[in-house]
């Protein structure tokens, strides 16, 4: 669910196909309309070397092509365009390892996640997100960055087409008393923390700074209840990730979840803590 947090060393995406693939619909939508590379790429306000590298699958697509080509192209080629888009960032800034977790994670009929390292993906705005990144070790390119930015937010679409999904979200305060990126980037996340604790189908609760009795203490972890109500959990280290598919293991991990959900700060206590340190800033 919200594993791919900060990402590590080995969260290269695998580009080529999928880039390729939106590289090759521009195309025959533009080969369509008529246009050659030096004709379009004026009227959507980009050079025409960027376009062919685009069109190559050699660099990721700028979410603003996908309006400015419906002038050039018709309102019909541009829905097309959003389609592969929107296809294109569910994969890529993605780590290869992780892709099958993120695939039961839509399918998913409860979604828990512990964390005491970072905000989860899912819950995380843009500035922490781009704070993240850009404390990456080794650096990335700007345009990585872009990519990774968009495949995240794209994820948490999960809220809104999972509607019936439920999502639960255990975090440690620390996490939030730490001031990552910032007052800026904090007050973003306070903020965006209580917007997403008003959707119905989703709950967060915060382990308190002082808990002498506490569950957690093996790390972070990530549970999936299956459609036909099975428990898969995920774990993610810094060079890999492990799936635990084991009957046993799984529910061993859920018996710790819930032991940790009646630790924590209730869903209202938790609001109330999240307005506080929001007013404190």
């Amino acid at each position: 669910m919200a594993a791919d947090n900060g990402g590590s060393p080995n969260s290269e995406p695998e580009m080529s196909d999928t880039l390729k693939t939106f590289g090759a619909v521009l195309k025959a939508l533009r080969d369509e309309a008529g246009l050659t590379q030096e004709q379009f790429a004026p009227r959507v306000q980009y050079s025409v070397p960027y376009i062919a590298k685009i069109e190559q699958g050699k660099r990721f697509p700028p979410r603003e092509l996908i309006e400015r080509a419906e002038a050039a192209l018709g309102a019909s080629a541009a829905r097309v365009m959003g389609a592969a888009y929107r296809s294109l960032t569910r994969k890529v800034g993605l780590a290869s390892w992780f892709r099958h977790w993120a695939g039961i994670e839509e399918e998913a009929v409860s979604l828990l996640a512990y964390e005491c390292r970072v905000v989860p993906g899912l819950l995380q705005p843009e500035p922490y997100i781009r704070a993240i990144f850009e404390r990456r070790l080794p650096i990335r390119a700007e345009d990585q960055i872009e990519q990774r930015v968009a495949a995240r937010l794209d994820r948490q679409r999960l809220f809104t087409e999972l509607p019936h999904t439920s999502f639960c979200f255990l975090l440690e305060q620390a996490l939030l008393e730490r001031c990552f990126g910032g007052s800026q980037v904090t007050q973003a996340l306070l903020d965006h923390l209580l917007a997403q604790q008003r959707r119905r189908n989703v709950e967060i609760q915060i382990m308190p700074l002082r808990q002498e009795d506490h569950f957690g203490f093996e790390g972070s972890m990530y549970l999936a209840e299956t459609v036909d109500n099975r428990w898969i959990g995920y774990i993610e280290g810094h060079e890999n990730s492990l799936l635990i598919t084991d009957p046993k293991d799984a529910s061993a991990m859920h018996q710790r979840y819930g032991r940790m959900r009646s630790q924590a700060l209730s869903p209202q206590a938790t609001t109330s803590l999240l307005e506080q340190m929001r007013g404190a800033l």
